[in-house]
């Protein structure tokens, strides 16, 4: 039986609420592409049904041909496809094929990463005293995308219409959940 690297975080993690709603997606399929080709890019948004991005640091997300996709551009070459666990292997079939013979790679990393989704009144307020990344709606609109470090941790930020999600490796994962419940303390106090 396969453990999500936060199981044990469960309860913890249900006790930040009303500061926020914090709750780990373990399993997802991430797949990172390589490619520079915007033709490739653009067949392989086609062979998907989810357009990749086109501006940098955004992410664009559909129902597309394998149900809820989204595509993360991470660098000027660097995309992070993710979708429902049992997707990865078809996913990854298509994006191969798509690429054709143009320069590029897909490589499966699911098992690097766990997704965290954040939800509350309090989540880009609590990220900050770890980001420098700024998260003001002004500067990190919905649709944004970032690596960054997260308390000394390496993460994927992503700013949805209902919070935020982090996709931490997963050998950090209980460092994050532990730095966040700390960071929520002070708005615990007064919640």
């Amino acid at each position: 039986m396969t453990v999500s690297p936060l199981a044990a975080w469960t309860d913890r993690l249900a006790a930040l609420a009303p500061v926020l709603d914090a709750a780990e997606v373990p399993f997802r399929t991430q797949l990172t592409v390589r490619v520079s080709d915007r033709d490739a890019v653009a067949a392989m948004g086609t062979a998907l049904g989810v357009v990749f991005p086109s501006a940098a640091c955004t992410f664009t997300s559909g129902h597309g041909r394998f149900g809820d996709v989204e595509v993360l551009w991470l660098g000027p070459d660097e995309f992070l496809v993710t979708a429902s666990p049992d997707l990865q292997v078809p996913i990854e079939e298509v994006l191969r094929g798509a690429l054709g013979d143009a320069r590029g790679s897909v490589v499966d990393t699911s098992a690097q990463r766990t997704t965290v989704v954040l939800q509350g009144p309090r989540v880009r307020e609590v990220l900050a005293h770890g980001c420098s990344v700024d998260l003001h709606p002004a500067s990190s609109p919905v649709g944004t995308c970032v690596q960054t470090l997260l308390a000394r941790t390496g993460i994927v930020l992503q700013v949805t219409g209902t919070g935020v999600t982090v996709l931490v490796r997963s050998s950090f994962a209980e460092y994050f959940a532990a730095w966040l419940a700390d960071a929520c303390t002070e708005y615990l106090a007064v919640a």
